[in-house]
């Protein structure tokens, strides 16, 4: 067990290097459109059994979260069960199936592509409409940088550090016993998780109850790297001394928001990027008036945003550093011991 401890930690490492390095091919078959495809095949039996029926669609919500969730999992467990008796083939596969699930390249190309668009605003539009949910048809170049900021924030925890704070806990459990489920797993599970909140996770027609489970489950999985992210914010901005009242700030602000997390995560990179976040958005269904964030700072300019990204980058490598610091220790306490 000594041996195989640090590998799945290595794994992590050099799997947050390659989504840095390449992120998602486009040509590349992506496990969340596995996960969304099999989404897709289950909600129409689903909705055939339950029809119109609350207690029924939330029952099969249930249903169609267990299959999703379990087999996401338990094929990521299959990848790190395979990468021990034959690393040749199942650690290229484990360090590729951990980079899917991350989306830290990929979230920082889509925001600076909108800001390399300005200040051509229908350019800048098009390209801010494939990363958020809002109508940006009536959107100033303002509105359009507060949106790229806004977005910047929120999905750096959906889509990098939550499924990276995963890895991390699966990285440690299979140091305990390689048998546990390790870093994939956990990963592909909650992206899973993620997958079905974002196609389910309505509130309104069938989906009011038919995505509740997906999108409690997805609501719990991201609040603890939400909260970590909050907490461990400002020592990647060099403000150690002010962490206790920027993560007040962060969770007095994002408590207003509907949401457990998006908002806690917003207000994080508000106030520790001193931007100024929240406010009127359109929507399909209407206007929705989100709460300030910071509202004491400056609205978000190109350099603010570009502060918001540079802040996710210098995040990550301090998370991988905190993280290999003890695991690295015990796997020389272990060699030395053996000697």
């Amino acid at each position: 067990m000594g041996t195989f401890a640090p590998i799945p930690l290595a794994a992590v490492v050099v799997a947050a290097g390659l989504d840095q390095l390449i992120g998602d091919p486009r040509s590349w078959l992506h496990p969340v459109q596995v996960m969304g495809q099999a989404i897709t095949r289950l909600r129409g039996p689903a909705e055939a059994w339950a029809g119109d029926r609350p207690g029924y669609l939330r029952l099969a919500g249930v249903g169609i979260t267990l299959v999703v969730v379990g087999s996401s999992g338990l094929a990521g467990w299959g990848i790190e069960q395979l990468s021990q008796p034959w690393p040749a083939l199942g650690l290229p596969l484990l360090v590729i199936g951990l980079a899917s699930a991350l989306a830290g390249r990929s979230l920082k190309k889509a925001v600076q592509q909108v800001l390399e668009a300005l200040p051509d605003l229908a350019t800048a539009r098009r390209r801010l409409a494939w990363i958020v949910g809002r109508d940006v048809s009536r959107l100033d170049a303002a509105d359009v940088l507060r949106a790229a900021a806004e977005t910047a924030a929120e999905n750096a925890v959906d889509g990098l550090f939550a499924p990276l704070f995963w890895m991390l806990v699966g990285a440690a459990l299979v140091s305990v016993d390689p048998t546990l489920p390790g870093p994939l797993c956990l990963a592909w599970a909650f992206k899973a998780a993620s997958t079905l909140d974002s196609m389910l996770g309505y509130r309104h027609g069938r989906l009011r109850w038919l995505g509740t489970a997906g999108a409690r489950l997805d609501d719990l999985l991201t609040w603890p790297a939400c909260r970590l992210v909050a907490l461990s914010l400002p020592l990647a901005a060099g403000r150690l001394g002010a962490t206790n009242r920027l993560l007040r700030e962060a969770l007095r602000d994002g408590a207003s928001d509907p949401s457990p997390n998006a908002g806690v995560s917003q207000a994080a990179y508000a106030h520790t990027a001193e931007l100024r976040l929240g406010g009127l958005n359109h929507y399909a269904d209407g206007p929705k008036a989100k709460p300030l964030l910071a509202g004491h700072q400056p609205a978000p300019d190109q350099a603010g945003v570009e502060r918001i990204l540079q802040l996710s980058d210098r995040l990550e490598g301090l998370w991988l550093l905190a993280a290999a610091g003890p695991m690295l220790a015990m796997a020389v306490s272990e060699a030395l011991a053996h000697q």
